[in-house]
Parts: C-alpha cells; structure tokens; sequence
C-alpha cells in the first residue's frame, strides 16, 4: 500500500504544508514511515469551497446514483485490504479481527443506506 501524506481538495493532490505529522505506533511509540502534509488555512478554505461546490451538484442526484456513490465507497472500503488494516492496527493498537469488524460494519451500513 503507497500512502503518500497529501490533502485532496477537489478532486486534486495538495501538499501546501510544511509541516509534516508523523504517524506514531500506538504501542512503541515509534514514528512509522508515514508522513502527512499538515493542511494550511488556505488548503482548509479550499476545500470547505470544493465541498461547498460539490453539493450544489450532489444535492440534484438521484437516489439511484446516491445508492451508486455509497455502494462504490463501501466497495473501496472493502478493497484496501489487509495492508491498511495492519497500518490502522500499529496507529492504533487495535486487534486485527476488530478492524476487520469496523470496517465490516462501516461498509455494510453504507450499503445498507443505498438500498
């Protein structure tokens, strides 16, 4: 799994920032080699627009294409596999089979709102 620490701001990659936070191992304390673009002010302003944007557009779809755009975030949810749970598990010192749950839960919630 390639995490690369960027913000997205409408549709695009933003690393504006210059400070970068760390990801730490829950347990040890460690950094992990993951580092994340801290987002600016005018990265934050950006993206309240974007969203702002967004729902004009959003807000006209129907409950078809709603029930579409839930079921395609559940699907990408479930497809990270197990790499991300195993980043999730070191951040936050949860056991494997409770990610595996949450995640379980979160995807089947979203497509159960799309039905």
């Amino acid at each position: 799994m390639t995490i690369i620490g960027h913000n997205f701001i409408g549709g695009s990659r933003s690393a504006q920032g210059t400070t970068l936070l760390k990801s730490i191992h829950a347990t040890t304390g460690e950094a992990l080699p993951y580092e994340f673009h801290h987002a600016t002010e005018q990265e934050v302003n950006q993206a309240c627009e974007a969203a702002s944007q967004a729902f004009k557009t959003y807000r006209h779809t129907s409950t078809e294409q709603r029930a579409t755009f839930l079921e395609n975030i559940a699907d990408e949810l479930d497809a990270l596999g197990t790499d991300f749970l195993e980043i999730v598990s070191q951040e936050t010192a949860l056991p494997l089979a409770r990610l595996q749950g949450e995640r379980g839960r979160t995807s089947g919630q979203m497509r159960l709102f799309a039905k």
